[in-house]
C-alpha cells in the first residue's frame, strides 16, 4: 500500500486553481463537466464558479436545489470555493421534511437552475439562480474563509430512519482525505473519466462522483438519469470508471445477456465500483462472467464518508468491501461497544466503529446525538455489523437496528442470508427480518420476490437452500412473497416497512 499524501490546504480543486491562473494554458481547456449535450472545461467553470462564489461569500450558509444538472455541480463547487457551507436538498423530498431541514439548517440563499419551480417549503427563502455563463470572465476565486480543514464544507441530512433527518456537518479536511485515500486505493488520477447517473443531494453522487474528478483534474460524464444504453455509449466513448448502486447493477446484470455492445463497453471500464448499498453476489457473477470484469465495492456513510474499499490492485472479492483505506481505523467491538472483537474468523460478527479524518464533526443542533453517536475514545459507532475474513476485509452483514438477528444462541446477519436466497433460480430480490420466536428467541423471516410469481419457491425449499449454502440455524423459517420490496431513492430496502399485518 502505498503511502497516503493529504493536502489539507482550504484549495481542494488544484486544477481549477490552476485554469483560473492561466485561462489560455492547456489545463484550462481540459474537460471538467458534462451533463448530457452540456459541458464545461475546467476554463469555463472556474469563469462560471468564481463570480458565484463572490456572490455568496457572505451568505453565512447556502441551500442548494440538488437536480441532477450542471447547475447543481457549478453552485456546490462556488460554495467550496467561497467557503460557505452548502445543504444539497433532494427535489423528491416531501414538504414536512425540506420544512424541517431548512429550519433546522437555516440557509440564508436557495440556489436553483433558472426556471426551476421550488416547493412552498423554500418560499421564505432569498432565491439566486445559477447562471451557467462561460462568456464571462473569471473574477478572481475566493480566498475560503478559514485555512482551517475543519471548517464545515456541507451539511449533508440522513435520511431519518429513526426520527427526523439529522444534519451531518460534513468538514472540508473530510472531503479531501476521503477523495485522496480514494485516490490511492483505485489509483484515481486525473486521466479518469468518471459516468455516473447517481443522484446530486448525497455523498456517493456528489462528494464522489462529483467533486472527486474534480479533485483529481479529471472530468465526469452524468447521465442525468440511469440508462444502461448511457453506459454503454459513455464507456466506449473513452471513460474509464462507472460508479453506481446495486439497483443500477442489478439492471445491467438482467440487461447484458442480450446485449452485447453493454458487455463489451463495460469490458474496457478500468473501475466498477458498487456502494451505498450490498451488491448481491449473484450480480456480481453475472457481471463478471458476460464482461470478465468484476465490480468492487467500497464502504461508507454520510457521517464518515468512505471507511473501506477493495483496492484497485488488490482482489474484487465479491460479498466484501474490502480494507480500511489509507488514514482510516476500523474496529469491531462486542454489543457493549467497547470490548474489542479480535477474531479474523469470517463468522464472528461485531458492530464496526471507524476512527479517522474523514469524519463528519457533528449533526447539526443535536449535541446530545452528537455524543452518543461517538465513544469515550473517540469512535464513531456506524451500526452496521460486520466480520472480518482472515486477510482483513470486511464483509457487513447488516444494520445493528434491523439486521442483526439473534436466535437459538446465534448471532446472524441478515445479509448473508440474503445473499444466499438470491442465488436460488426462483427468487428475484430478497430481505431478511427476524421476527420474536418462543423458543428460539427470533425466528428467520424471508421476505421474497419470486422470479415466477405463478410458481414461488416453497418455505421448505429455500430453508434447505440456504441451510446448504450456509449453516442449518441460518435457514429461514417463515416466508412472505411480494411484487416488489419496498426501496428508497438510493435502492436501499426499506425495512421498517416489511410487515406480514
Amino acid at each position: 500500500m502505498s503511502p497516503l499524501s493529504l493536502d489539507l490546504s482550504p484549495d481542494l480543486f488544484p486544477a481549477l486553481t490552476e485554469a483560473q491562473a492561466d485561462p489560455d494554458g492547456p489545463g484550462a481547456h481540459r474537460p471538467a463537466l458534462r451533463f448530457g449535450d452540456r459541458s464545461l472545461t475546467y476554463g469555463e467553470l472556474a469563469a462560471t464558479a468564481s463570480p458565484l462564489a463572490a456572490r455568496v461569500a457572505e451568505a453565512g450558509r447556502i441551500a442548494v436545489w440538488a437536480t441532477p444538472t450542471l447547475e447543481t455541480a457549478v453552485a456546490v463547487v462556488a460554495a467550496l470555493l467561497a467557503g460557505v457551507p452548502a445543504v444539497p436538498l433532494n427535489p423528491k423530498s416531501g414538504e414536512s421534511e425540506l420544512g424541517h431541514i431548512v429550519s433546522d439548517s437555516a440557509p440564508t440563499l436557495v440556489l436553483a437552475a433558472p426556471g426551476t419551480q421550488l416547493p412552498p417549503a423554500l418560499a421564505a427563502l432569498e432565491r439566486l439562480d445559477i447562471d451557467i455563463d462561460t462568456s464571462a470572465p473569471a473574477t478572481s476565486l475566493p480566498s475560503p474563509g478559514a485555512s482551517d480543514p475543519g471548517t464545515p464544507a456541507l451539511i449533508v441530512y440522513t435520511s431519518g430512519t429513526t426520527g427526523p433527518p439529522k444534519g451531518a456537518v460534513i468538514p472540508r479536511r473530510a472531503i479531501a482525505t476521503t477523495l485522496d485515500a480514494l485516490a490511492d486505493a483505485w489509483q484515481w488520477t486525473g486521466d479518469d473519466v468518471l459516468v455516473h447517473g447517481l443522484p446530486l443531494f448525497h455523498v456517493h453522487g456528489l462528494i464522489l462522483g462529483i467533486l472527486g474528478p474534480l479533485r483529481r483534474g479529471g472530468s465526469v460524464r452524468h447521465l442525468g438519469r440511469f440508462e444502461t444504453a448511457g453506459v454503454t455509449r459513455e464507456l466506449s466513448e473513452g471513460a474509464t470508471m462507472l460508479f453506481g448502486v446495486p439497483t443500477m447493477y442489478h439492471r445491467i446484470a438482467e440487461t447484458l445477456p442480450d446485449d452485447p455492445a453493454l458487455a463489451k463497453a463495460l469490458a474496457r471500464a478500468r473501475l466498477l465500483v458498487s456502494g451505498s448499498a450490498a451488491l448481491p453476489v449473484h450480480d456480481h457473477e453475472r457481471i463478471a462472467q458476460a464482461t470478465g470484469r468484476r465490480v468492487i465495492e467500497r464502504y461508507g456513510m454520510t457521517e464518515t464518508l468512505m471507511n473501506t474499499s477493495v483496492r484497485a490492485d488488490g482482489e474484487p472479492r465479491a460479498g466484501t468491501v474490502g480494507v480500511p483505506l489509507p488514514g482510516v481505523e476500523l474496529r469491531l467491538t462486542e454489543e457493549d461497544g467497547t470490548t474489542a472483537v479480535e477474531a479474523y474468523d469470517g463468522e464472528t460478527v461485531g458492530e464496526i466503529q471507524v476512527r479517522g479524518p474523514n469524519l463528519f464533526t457533528e449533526y447539526l443542533n443535536r449535541p446530545e446525538a452528537t455524543a452518543a453517536a461517538f465513544t469515550e475514545d473517540g469512535w464513531f459507532r456506524t451500526g452496521d455489523m460486520a466480520v472480518r475474513d482472515p486477510d482483513g476485509y470486511v464483509r457487513i452483514v447488516g444494520r445493528k437496528a434491523t439486521d442483526l438477528i439473534k436466535s437459538g444462541g446465534y448471532k446472524i446477519g441478515a445479509g448473508e442470508i440474503e445473499n444466499a436466497l438470491l442465488e436460488h433460480p426462483g427468487v428475484r430480490e430478497a430481505a431478511v427480518t427476524g421476527e420474536p420466536d418462543a423458543d428460539l428467541g427470533e425466528r428467520i423471516v424471508a421476505w421474497i420476490v419470486p422470479a415466477d410469481p405463478q410458481s414461488p419457491p416453497t418455505v421448505d425449499e429455500l430453508a434447505d437452500h440456504v441451510a446448504r449454502r450456509l449453516a442449518p440455524h441460518k435457514r429461514p423459517r417463515v416466508v412472505h412473497h411480494l411484487d416488489a420490496l419496498p426501496r428508497n431513492d438510493m435502492g436501499k430496502i426499506m425495512k421498517r416497512a416489511l410487515t406480514h399485518d
